[in-house]
């Protein structure tokens, strides 16, 4: 008699405890019920990026001094840096700067020990193309800056999503 009345109680106490987390998972589920949809219209809506988001990298050819330390830092070698030693000056000459986005990583470490700031990221994220050879950027295309989100009058910006928890 006695191992019955136990069994009972332990079967009431799972069965209350089982309500409970059907309850609070119901109310999780209830509360993303009423927030606002996340999903935005791409093409025509645009989310504006955060101030060190790494999109394409910009290059300024006039500041470059062919030191290569671009190519010293990054994981993968990536970019190409050719020059030519003038004799008369002993400086070096830039003559070639190409960097391929379909290898790039982003990280960052380009630009970040540039010693004389040339390279910079840009808040251009849409890099596709139909030929992965298009994405091998020389100085002229690495030099374009693109055309900034909030000042495209065709595109809605998205200032801030809802938080998902």
């Amino acid at each position: 008699m006695f191992y019955m009345v136990t069994e009972l109680m332990n079967y009431s106490q799972q069965t209350i405890r089982a309500a409970r987390y059907i309850g609070q998972s119901f109310m999780i589920t209830l509360s993303y019920a009423s927030r606002l949809p996340v999903t935005i219209q791409y093409p025509y809506e645009k989310l504006i990026t955060s101030e060190r988001f790494r999109g394409r990298i910009h290059f300024e050819f006039d500041k470059c001094i062919a030191c290569e330390v671009c190519v010293r830092v990054c994981p993968i070698d990536l970019p190409v840096v050719d020059w030519k030693l003038e004799t008369n000056i002993r400086k070096k000459r830039l003559l070639n700067y190409s960097i391929d986005f379909g290898i790039c990583i982003f990280c960052g470490n380009c630009i970040e020990y540039c010693p004389t700031n040339c390279l910079s990221m840009t808040e251009e994220y849409e890099l596709s193309v139909y030929d992965r050879h298009e994405l091998n950027y020389n100085q002229i295309a690495l030099g374009r800056l693109p055309i900034s989100v909030i000042d495209d009058y065709t595109i809605q910006t998205v200032l801030n999503l809802p938080e998902i928890n």
